[in-house]
């Protein structure tokens, strides 16, 4: 009885310390969605008196909007052309998915299944490429993108940092998978005549299709949520990014945190629904049962 008790202590100061961090994680969220919904510009914390209570900080941090109005909503899209960057996003981000999706599938195949001299050298550099942190790549990725390549204000600039960027961490999420996946299916598809293309992109592609999924989504994120890269490249405002555009409603002279919390919720639309659409594939084990013995 004792460690039944014990064990439902412990149960329930687990579940108590989850539902403490998932409040603090969701706050902000409530915060930018309270704000965006309310109309206004400032948040309620500038409504605070001289000499506040406990009950009036109390009030006001409760991410509750007075009233709920889609002004804002309706107002940034005349304050900035917010929909002609989302469209650039749109293009930038599918982009770098299928250019970075495409090359990482490719890449981590060869490391899974052929040796060759360099295989293992090259998928250590893929993973030394992910310690340094991504300030320290801007100036010679300015320098090649920008100055040698002549891709500056260009969306095949961004494109192609952010799937080169992107593909190290994909490749190696992608082979550890493909090692999981049987090479019997394939050797009985190699005894029945069929070509190593033609083994990859009917057997094994749909056999991965969790982690090609995964690196898709991936792939999407890294472009979509990306800031310092876009407002460095793009010269243009008309060329800018949604992250980038965002900007302009917070400046030194004045800051519309109202249409920047609802322009930050309409970006982040595209991303969940996204997520939920795909997330039905986001389960692994589709090999279960794919060789007998």
């Amino acid at each position: 009885m004792s460690e039944e008790r014990l064990s439902a202590g412990t149960h329930a100061g687990l579940h108590l310390i989850l539902i403490i961090v998932t409040l603090l994680t969701i706050y902000p969220v409530l915060w930018v969605a309270a704000l965006g919904f309310s109309g206004r510009q400032t948040p309620s914390l500038a409504d605070l008196p001289e000499d506040p209570t406990f009950w009036d900080r109390l009030r006001v941090m409760i991410p509750m909007p007075e009233q709920f109005s889609l002004a804002n909503f309706t107002g940034v899209f005349a304050e900035q052309p917010l929909a002609s960057w989302l469209i650039n996003s749109i293009i930038v981000s599918g982009l770098t998915t299928i250019v970075g999706v495409f090359m990482a599938c490719t890449a981590a195949y060869a490391f899974s299944r052929f040796k060759f001299p360099g295989r293992r050298s090259g998928m250590m550099m893929f993973l030394v490429s992910q310690m340094y942190p991504a300030h320290l790549m801007m100036i010679p990725l300015y320098i090649i993108v920008v100055k040698w390549l002549g891709l500056g204000d260009n969306y095949l600039g961004l494109v192609l940092v952010y799937s080169v960027t992107a593909i190290p961490f994909c490749v190696w999420m992608l082979k550890g998978y493909f090692d999981t996946l049987p090479y019997e299916i394939e050797e009985s598809a190699i005894m029945d005549g069929a070509s190593r293309t033609r083994i990859f992109y009917e057997i094994v592609l749909p056999l991965a299709r969790p982690a090609v999924v995964v690196t898709a989504l991936f792939s999407f994120m890294t472009a979509w949520n990306e800031f310092i890269l876009a407002a460095i490249f793009m010269e243009s405002e008309g060329a800018y990014t949604a992250p980038v555009g965002l900007r302009f409603f917070v400046s030194d002279y004045a800051a519309k945190w109202g249409y920047f919390a609802a322009g930050a919720i309409i970006v982040s639309l595209p991303v969940c629904a996204l997520f939920f659409l795909l997330q039905k594939y986001l389960v692994s084990g589709l090999t279960a049962g794919g060789v007998k013995g």
